[in-house]
């Protein structure tokens, strides 16, 4: 979503980005230009800009009103995740390890056009431990948080690169990072089974949401006191069973609750 919420941006494996109207899930328009899958997406806070990255090795800025492209940023390898800071200025993305290329961490600032025309990030921190799964940034736009393939968390500096602070509470990936409203908490999702709460700048720990299942996305919710989380096997197996016997489902949860106090347990209804 946007910051408003009137708009909702998606990416599919079909190349395209979308851009829909929230209330009535009309179809606002697309940005074509991609030519693989598109894995990650976001708007900036005044809803001017998209930012899309992809399997086809590339990260493209967009004008959110007419679709233009308005940069194209090419890599070695698939762009997994990416993000604007809270001034829109800066972005980041991070890169997959894959045909030989690690993964790095790139930081761009929109207002040096150098940058962009040559192709040249002002930041590029390689990660060459584990790959990152999911990145997000922090409330004032001084570090992204980080989650990798072997379940730690790592705080990087968007000025230097540097490590900042480290967490290990998942025992398995973190498939994706989702932040509250005012970027002062993100909740993480893994493979673990687990979904789990933490503060953005100290990455205390600050509550974990257990599930019979791996855990592929979570939310929490901008205007209530939830959490949602959805989950179930890996894709591969899904055409093996069905989708009640793979737990493919979302659950809605209080941030105070435990795992056996499920508000809405089982397959949440699409309305």
């Amino acid at each position: 979503y946007n910051r408003e919420g009137d708009l909702l941006f998606s990416v599919a494996k079909d190349t395209v980005a979308n851009v829909w109207y929230s209330v009535n899930g009309e179809r606002l328009g697309t940005y074509n230009g991609h030519t693989g899958a598109v894995w990650c997406v976001d708007c900036d806070w005044d809803t001017k800009h998209v930012l899309t990255g992809s399997a086809d090795n590339s990260c493209r800025l967009w004008d959110c009103e007419t679709g233009k492209q308005l940069a194209l940023l090419n890599t070695n390898s698939a762009v997994r995740t990416c993000g604007f800071d809270f001034s829109g200025n800066i972005i980041m993305f991070s890169t997959d390890k894959q045909m030989g290329y690690q993964c790095y961490l790139n930081f761009f600032d929109l207002r040096d056009k150098q940058q962009i025309s040559d192709n040249q990030p002002y930041l590029s921190v390689p990660c060459s431990d584990s790959k990152i799964t999911s990145a997000v940034w922090g409330p004032l736009g001084e570090f992204v948080n980080a989650g990798h393939e072997n379940g730690e968390i790592n705080q990087f500096s968007a000025k230097s690169g540097e490590i900042l602070k480290k967490a290990k509470e998942h025992t398995k990936q973190i498939n994706d990072i989702q932040t509250s409203l005012d970027l002062t908490m993100f909740i993480t999702a893994s493979k673990d089974n687990t979904a789990k709460l933490f503060d953005s700048s100290s990455l205390d720990h600050i509550k974990t949401f257990k599930t019979e299942r791996p855990v592929n996305s979570a939310a929490i919710s901008p205007i209530m006191d939830h959490v949602v989380m959805g989950g179930g096997q890996e894709a591969m197996e899904v055409t093996t069973t069905s989708t009640r016997i793979g737990k493919f489902e979302a659950s809605v949860i209080e941030k105070h609750c435990t795992h056996s106090q499920f508000l809405y347990p089982g397959s949440a209804e699409i309305l």
